[in-house]
């Protein structure tokens, strides 16, 4: 099984710069700060948590960024609009005044809860994915697993057999050395017969009977 670095990201870890990341986003503030507080959060480098969030947290998080970059315009665009309103007297121009700053809360309330809403559905579908992706992963693994038991069983059976094949050959070896050994005794034998037969006389029978001997 593949050991886990012990600097690795785990998936809390990525939450968290996700959900800081996206935070300074929709206030306006700079990734450079949302890395710095991260990394004080998780113990680790603002360039950690950039090259993290470039690399790999960012890609999640499109739909995500791209709400939050919205809703940092609405804001800007709501602090830049200054309300005129023509009056006859300063109670007619504060009610005025007041009615447009509660529309204004009202419809920025609105919208922010419709973003909020639309971030949740959008994490949500992200969770999802990164859960069923995990899962993909998990099967795999176990899959390799399976194949690396079973690769490994066939290893030891083939370990098994050529074991066994060359213990064949060695009994076979060493026979076949033991009757290389006997045929040389055999024929050395032979040749010393062979030899004996000549130095001992030679007779032949004649025609009498009698017999004769052979030089």
């Amino acid at each position: 099984m593949t050991a886990i670095r012990q600097d690795a990201w785990s998936e809390e870890d990525d939450l968290i710069l996700a959900e800081v990341t996206l935070r300074h986003i929709r206030e306006g503030s700079t990734q450079l700060s949302a890395f710095e507080e991260v990394g004080e959060k998780i113990g680790r480098t603002a360039a950690a948590c950039g090259f993290r969030w470039n690399s790999f947290v960012r890609k999640k998080y499109e739909a995500a960024i791209q709400i939050a970059k919205a809703q940092r315009q609405k804001r800007n665009q709501q602090r830049k609009q200054v309300p005129s309103f023509a009056s006859v007297s300063n109670g007619v121009a504060t009610v005025g005044i007041s009615d447009h700053v509660s529309r204004g809360e009202s419809l920025s309330e609105e919208l922010s809860v419709d973003a909020v809403i639309r971030f949740l559905r959008q994490w949500k579908g992200s969770y999802q994915e990164m859960v069923r992706h995990i899962r993909h992963l998990e099967k795999e693994l176990n899959e390799k697993q399976e194949e690396l038991e079973r690769l490994r069983g066939e290893n030891e059976e083939l370990g098994r057999q050529v074991s066994d094949v060359a213990t064949d050959y060695r009994v076979v070896n060493d026979d076949y050395k033991a009757l290389i050994q006997i045929m040389d005794r055999a024929r050395k034998l032979a040749f010393l017969m062979e030899e004996e037969d000549e130095g001992k006389p030679k007779f032949k029978m004649d025609p009498n009977g009698n017999l004769e001997r052979i030089e």
